[in-house]
């Protein structure tokens, strides 16, 4: 086992894991820091609300993509047999460091995001079925209430649910992950809840008044 290759591999997962998209569009898109308008957040949905769909798709997709890609160094630079539970525990260490990475950027002062885009983006790259289908949980409350954080912590629940009920790994490491997933949406929601339990959460669409 090539530990520095291993090393090496987790590193590089939490530098692309601290690339700021959101931080870094809103200074080259708009001149503004989108940390300090909105909900505080260095996230897609931050950047929707704050910067419109326009800024915030693009964030979405590539923080989603920097996690998927985090997580695929193991098998790209071959750390582990293909489809082995050596690999996916591999995976694992790589996708954290990439989730830790957006959490705590390097490149904008250790303030960054929640992490769930880039969350979805390692946990597809794993396992896509059981993520799809929470995917498919997320979509569907966010369609009944408008809420982002009520539909990522509702999904993010249903994970571990659906993978040690419906699903199946070859890692036991990755059944851990999952409860973990779910407990740290939970921890990083905290601010989110209370003010669901105040009503004061906002949806993402307002609907607007008829005049």
């Amino acid at each position: 086992m090539n530990y520095s290759l291993i090393l090496a591999a987790v590193i590089t997962g939490y530098i692309i894991g601290s690339i700021p998209s959101a931080v870094w569009a809103g200074k080259l898109f708009h001149g503004i820091d989108v940390r300090e308008h909105g909900s505080g957040n260095a996230g897609a949905t931050n950047v929707i609300r704050v910067l419109g769909w326009k800024t915030g798709v693009p964030v979405l997709m590539f923080d989603l993509a920097k996690g998927s890609l985090a997580t695929l160094l193991p098998r790209l630079l071959n750390l582990a047999p293909a489809e082995s539970a050596h690999l996916v525990n591999l995976q694992i260490l790589t996708g954290f460091a990439a989730i830790i990475g957006h959490i705590f950027p390097l490149f904008a002062g250790f303030r960054g995001g929640k992490g769930v885009a880039t969350m979805f983006g390692v946990l597809v790259a794993i396992h896509p079925a059981v993520t799809l289908v929470c995917l498919g949980i997320f979509l569907l409350i966010f369609l009944v209430t408008g809420i982002v954080s009520v539909s990522s912590m509702t999904a993010g629940i249903a994970f571990p649910v659906f993978l040690l009920t419906l699903f199946d790994t070859p890692s036991l490491l990755f059944k851990i992950f999952s409860v973990f997933v779910a407990v740290a949406l939970l921890v990083t929601h905290r601010k989110n809840i209370r003010r669901l339990l105040k009503g004061e959460e906002k949806k993402l669409f307002r609907k607007k008044e008829i005049h």
